[in-house]
């Protein structure tokens, strides 16, 4: 791992005063030989007492270099107070190199005080390194440093020649028996890897006795450590991602088969935001008011892309974000929907180069990855390694069995780790569902503990991702009643939330969208999350009753339950107004819905300001929506159209600056209203020839039935 790697991830935790290491060093001799004698005074107070579970030599050794140095720094500094002369330049020049090995010795101290045991034992090597790094540095100041000419005493002067001394003799050290450790590691991934599970007593001698780690708390700990560096380093990392994954599984499998299910651990997720990934280029930007072109961010992430690649549909998204996607499981293109041919990466150069471009050109940090030039490869290759899968079905069984027949307590937890595992891989998903974790998760949704209940519905959701698991979920007696009572019903806004976004996730499946509208309650309570729900609630009963919309036999209930009325009181949203148009542009397209829509006394007017201030998927639907709505509602809808304010200038904008679907949609309203009593005198000069330059139709078609009703929405399922 490199060096940069540990010390940012050290400068995200919290070590003792080291605001002493921001001090100036353009100091006096006096003041800089206070400051190097405080700072090395302060490392040997912090370290020397502290138990480094690994590299206990080498952390020994360096502290004792610093202590030798301490007693340098003090005899000049007590010296300089009685008038001693000026040290010599050279001096001064190394006391300020000094200066830079001590901030460096108390971040690679931190690093191996404050990380988990089981990633210092993968970094054994790489941290090793460093250590002899920084002893080579400290030989090679003292080589250079003018002993003879500081004036120190000769018991001070005799320490630091055996420093010296010592320094240029010192060789790498690498502890053998923490080198066995590591090496013993490995070899439970490779016995995953070969499809055997490790003996249990070998992992209790393992993890309990050689590395101390006694109870689930600690086996969670280093679990959370380890993936957050797969996170924080982003690929650039030591061992690689995926065999970290494997290192991640192995322990999350021990963590059950050694410690059980401790009933004391279980509480409500947090819903705090999550901690910023390392190096995200964002926040940089937001430091200096810089405001990043929309082609440049990756329509996944929102994050400026570092890795621009091309997928079979010709989007562009970020290599990390599309990987991650199609890991998920899914197999169309996040923003059009459209399924993916194949699942090869074709890296955007031309792009790549343009942001580069424009970060040189905006001083904005941009570091392109390594490989930006490889050639194309398909995601497949950034699965996790097969010990990560065996390790992983190995723990749903003991998942499953809890789920099963264990306490509530134990119950809880195994709904919350299946939910955790369910989050990534649909090789995940799919034995998680194969191992029978659906029906057992189907009776928690009905438990009294919110705890249970709100993880078993967030499991679901994640296992509904791959498509395969769906039918299986539908197919349970019971379960589909029983996510609609977790949306009305559930103990908690999150529950609630992520029944709705099951219920999204299930009516992917056409089959499936009229069972659902069935089930009862399901629409009322949908439409009341978007009432009243959350920004986030919004969202997923938003986006459910729009694919639930894109039935028709759907229409009449959800006319009857109120859900069209919601859908034109989250117009006024804008975080929801883009689907619920989309989702009124499919209702108005009977002549029941274009009734029911119609009679709505704000419908009309809540898509005209999105016309004129919804996104530019927003608008498209809107127009939609109101040109089916005066083909299906009648002359009454259209002329409660016709009568709108601004109508004819928005869609002149339209015209020229709208989507090419929304210039078709805005063309084809302009037809129908050509065809209306007194259309001259409001579109006159609407310019309805450029529209139909461009969308000619053959003459023995009717022009207002000529453009497409076709829905394209980017919507995901978001695991969590």
């Amino acid at each position: 791992m490199a060096t940069a790697a540990i010390f940012s991830s050290l400068r995200r935790r919290r070590s003792p005063s080291l605001e002493a290491f921001l001090a100036p060093v353009d100091l006096t001799q006096v003041a800089l030989l206070q400051t190097l004698a405080a700072v090395s005074s302060e490392l040997i107070s912090c370290f020397s007492d502290k138990p480094f579970f690994f590299q206990r030599r080498n952390s020994r050794s360096l502290i004792r270099k610093i202590e030798i140095f301490l007693v340098m720094l003090e005899y000049l500094r007590d010296s300089g107070s009685r008038s001693m002369p000026s040290l010599p330049s050279t001096a001064i020049l190394c006391f300020k190199e000094l200066y830079l090995l001590l901030y460096r010795s108390k971040i690679l101290l931190d690093y191996c005080a404050q990380s988990s045991k089981l990633w210092l034992l993968l970094q054994n090597h790489s941290i090793s390194g460093h250590f002899h790094d920084l002893n080579q540095e400290i030989s090679t100041l003292l080589d250079v440093f003018p002993i003879n000419d500081v004036g120190l005493s000769d018991d001070v002067r005799e320490q630091v020649e055996l420093l010296q001394k010592h320094a240029r003799k010192a060789k790498l050290y690498v502890d053998r028996s923490d080198e066995n450790l590591r090496l013993r590691f490995f070899s439970f991934l490779n016995e995953f890897d070969n499809g055997r599970i490790p003996n249990h007593v070998d992992l209790r001698l393992f993890f309990v006795e050689r590395l101390g780690i006694r109870d689930a708390k600690s086996c969670r700990s280093e679990i959370e450590f380890l993936e957050e560096q797969i996170v924080n380093h982003e690929g650039d990392i030591e061992p690689t991602a995926c065999v970290l994954n494997g290192f991640v599984a192995i322990t999350r499998y021990c963590r059950f088969l050694l410690f059980g299910f401790e009933e004391d651990e279980v509480q409500l997720p947090s819903r705090k935001q999550k901690k910023p990934r390392k190096g995200l280029i964002t926040r940089e930007i937001a430091d200096t008011f810089v405001t990043i072109p929309k082609d440049f961010c990756c329509p996944i992430s929102l994050d400026l892309m570092r890795d621009p690649v091309i997928i079979s549909t010709g989007q562009t998204y970020d290599r990390s974000s599309i990987v991650r996607w199609l890991e998920e499981g899914h197999c169309t293109c996040p923003k059009t929907g459209q399924m993916l041919i194949h699942t090869r990466l074709v890296p955007n150069r031309a792009l790549r180069n343009l942001i580069m471009q424009w970060c040189t050109a905006h001083s904005v940090p941009y570091d392109p990855p390594e490989a930006a030039d490889a050639p194309a490869e398909s995601f497949a290759e950034a699965l996790p390694i097969k010990a990560a899968t065996e390790a992983n079905g190995a723990t749903t069984t003991l998942l499953v069995q809890h789920l099963a027949n264990g306490s509530q307590g134990a119950q809880a937890i195994a709904a919350r780790e299946i939910r955790l595992l369910a989050k990534t891989g649909k090789k995940n998903r799919a034995f998680i569902a194969e191992a029978g974790a659906i029906p057992h998760l189907c009776k928690l949704l009905s438990s009294s503990n919110p705890v249970a209940q709100e993880n078993s519905v967030t499991a679901m959701l994640n296992l509904s991702i791959y498509d395969k698991n769906k039918s299986l979920i539908m197919d349970e007696d019971g379960c589909l009643r029983s996510i609609v009572e977790v949306l009305r019903l559930g103990l908690t806004t999150e529950a609630r939330e992520n029944a709705a976004a099951t219920l999204f996730s299930l009516s992917a499946v056409h089959d499936y969208k009229k069972r659902i509208a069935d089930q009862g309650g399901a629409i009322e309570a949908l439409a009341g999350l978007l009432r009243v729900g959350t920004p986030r609630g919004k969202k997923d009963a938003v986006t459910a009753l729009f694919n639930l919309s894109t039935h028709s036999d759907n229409y009449a209930r959800m006319i009857e339950v109120g859900a069209v009325t919601a859908l034109v009181g989250a117009l006024g949203n804008e975080g929801v107004a883009e689907e619920a148009a989309g989702a009124l542009a499919l209702i108005v397209r009977q002549p029941i819905g274009a009734e029911a829509v119609g009679k709505e006394e704000m419908a009309v007017a809540g898509l005209i300001t999105m016309m004129r201030c919804g996104t530019a998927r927003g608008k498209e639907n809107a127009v939609a929506a109101l040109l089916e709505l005066c083909r299906s509602g009648g002359a009454a809808a259209t002329e409660r159209v016709l009568g709108a304010p601004a109508l004819a200038g928005l869609l002149q904008t339209l015209l020229f600056t709208g989507t090419k679907r929304a210039r078709r949609k805005a063309a084809s309203l302009a037809r129908v209203f050509q065809r209306c009593e007194n259309a001259s005198l409001h579109f006159g000069g609407l310019g309805v020839g450029y529209a139909f330059a461009g969308n000619s139709t053959p003459p023995n078609r009717d022009p207002r039935f000529t453009d497409d009703v076709s829905m394209p929405m980017s919507i995901s399922v978001q695991v969590l």
